[in-house]
């Protein structure tokens, strides 16, 4: 698949689902793609990242990835982003920290999460649970604090 390709299957997988303050959530999957461009990041990755929370979401089946018309790394990278149920945050960290290419995806991932401006909308609870959530994935991840990303 095309990167074109791979936007349009994500954009379409999630044109239903919207964020936690009611945006589309087709908004973030662009945010983390253009991160992990700006950050260096090669189409193996930019395609990772349209797809990051496809799996995890339901948006698209582990089966259909793995068919996919995608590089092997391209779905590592995807598979390595997914949480698991029940799945501890350790477990999760090293998966990514195991996985080549996965830290550079989730580190685009958490910029826009903790981006102050999208948090700023949600309540005070909503927001001080995820921006604690978002600093411990970091700290597991050893990723620099969001000012210096």
């Amino acid at each position: 698949m095309t990167l074109a390709e791979v936007e349009a299957t994500a954009r379409a997988a999630h044109a239903h689902q919207t964020d936690k303050a009611g945006r589309p959530y087709a908004e973030h999957l662009q945010a983390v793609a253009e991160g992990v461009r700006a950050r260096g990041g090669d189409d193996d990755q930019i395609a990772a990242a349209w797809l990051h929370d496809s799996v995890e979401d339901d948006a698209l089946s582990a089966r259909w990835l793995e068919e996919a018309a995608l590089s092997r790394r391209t779905k590592d990278i995807v598979l390595a982003v997914t949480k698991r149920a029940g799945e501890p945050p350790e477990a999760y960290a090293g998966r990514i920290l195991a996985t080549p290419g996965a830290l550079l995806v989730k580190q685009a991932d958490l910029a826009h999460n903790a981006d102050p401006v999208r948090l700023a909308v949600l309540d005070g609870a909503t927001r001080s649970r995820l921006t604690e959530k978002y600093a411990g994935m970091r700290a597991l991840l050893g990723l620099p604090t969001p000012d210096s990303d």
